[in-house]
C-alpha cells in the first residue's frame, strides 16, 4: 500500500482542509436539500401549514444560513485536518483494523461518543445563553428563531469552533474505529437538521414511548428557538429531564403537531 502523504505539511494540510471542506458541504447541501424537497416539494401541505402557524421565514433568511454554514463546514475542514495530523502522529486513538479492539467495543465507542457529545454540548449550550455570552457567540443561530434544515450548521465562527474542537479532542482519549467516527458524524448532520425542521417528522405519541421519550426532534428543538430558556439539548432528553429544563409546552405541541400531520396525510391520500 501507497503510504499516505504527511499531512503536518502546510499543502498537504491545506488538500486536506480542502477535501473534508467539499465533504463536509456536500454532506449539509443534501441532507438539508433532502428534508427540504420531502416537505415543499412532495409534501407542500405540511410545508404550508408550518408556515402559516410559525408565520413565515424571515426575509434572506435561508441565504444567511447557508453563509454561515459555510464558515463553519470550514472550520470543522480545519478540525478534521487536524484530527489526521494527530492521527498520523499517533495522539488519537483512531484505529483503521476491526480486529484492534473487540467487535462489541464499536458500538460501545460510538454510544459513549453520543453521550459524551451530549453532555459537552448541554453545558456549552447553557452557557452560551448567559446574557454576554449570548450577544457575541449564540445569537447568529438564534436569529433563525424560526428554524429551517438549513439552520443546522448556522453558527457564529466562535460557536463553530468551540463545536469543532469536542471530536479532536474526544479522539484522543476515546478508541474508535474510523467506520464508527464516520457513523457519528453522519447521525451528527441527520440530528441536527431533523432537529431544525420545526416540522415534526416522528409518529403521533412517540414522544412517550421507551425509545422516543429520550430523542430530540424538531418539535423539542423548535420551542427552544422560540423560548430560549429550554431544551438545550443535541440528541437526548435526558439533561434537560434531569436539570428541569424541558419546555412544559413540549408535549402539548408535539401532540398537537403530530395530530395536524395525521389529518394531512389523510387528506392527501384522499385526493390521490
Amino acid at each position: 500500500m501507497t503510504p499516505l502523504p504527511d499531512f503536518s505539511q502546510p499543502l498537504w494540510f491545506a488538500f486536506a482542509t480542502l477535501v473534508v471542506f467539499l465533504v463536509v458541504v456536500g454532506r449539509y447541501l443534501l441532507i438539508a436539500g433532502l428534508f427540504h424537497g420531502i416537505f415543499y416539494v412532495w409534501f407542500p401541505q405540511r410545508w404550508q401549514q408550518r408556515k402559516i402557524n410559525s408565520r413565515g421565514y424571515k426575509s434572506g433568511q435561508f441565504k444567511n444560513e447557508v453563509k454561515w454554514s459555510m464558515i463553519t463546514a470550514f472550520l470543522f475542514a480545519v478540525a478534521g485536518s487536524l484530527m489526521l495530523v494527530l492521527w498520523q502522529q499517533g495522539y488519537t486513538k483512531v484505529y483503521t483494523n476491526i480486529y484492534d479492539y473487540p467487535l462489541w467495543w464499536m458500538p460501545i465507542s460510538l454510544f459513549i461518543a453520543l453521550l459524551a457529545h451530549e453532555t459537552y454540548y448541554y453545558w456549552l449550550h447553557r452557557w452560551m445563553h448567559h446574557p454576554k455570552v449570548f450577544r457575541i457567540v449564540h445569537k447568529v443561530h438564534h436569529d433563525s428563531n424560526i428554524t429551517s434544515p438549513w439552520t443546522a450548521f448556522s453558527f457564529h465562527p466562535l460557536e463553530g469552533l468551540l463545536q469543532a474542537l469536542f471530536l479532536p479532542i474526544l479522539l484522543l482519549i476515546l478508541p474508535m474505529h474510523l467506520y464508527v467516527l464516520v457513523i457519528q458524524l453522519t447521525i451528527m448532520t441527520f440530528s441536527s437538521v431533523i432537529n431544525h425542521l420545526d416540522i415534526e417528522v416522528y409518529p403521533k405519541g412517540f414522544h412517550k414511548n421507551f425509545v422516543g421519550r429520550w430523542l430530540i426532534g424538531a418539535t423539542h428543538h423548535s420551542l427552544h428557538h422560540k423560548q430560549f430558556k429550554y431544551n438545550y439539548g443535541l440528541y437526548f432528553t435526558f439533561w434537560d429531564k434531569w436539570k428541569h429544563t424541558e419546555s412544559p409546552l413540549y408535549e402539548r405541541l408535539f401532540e398537537e403537531k403530530t395530530a395536524t400531520a395525521v389529518v394531512d396525510q389523510e387528506k392527501q391520500q384522499a385526493t390521490t
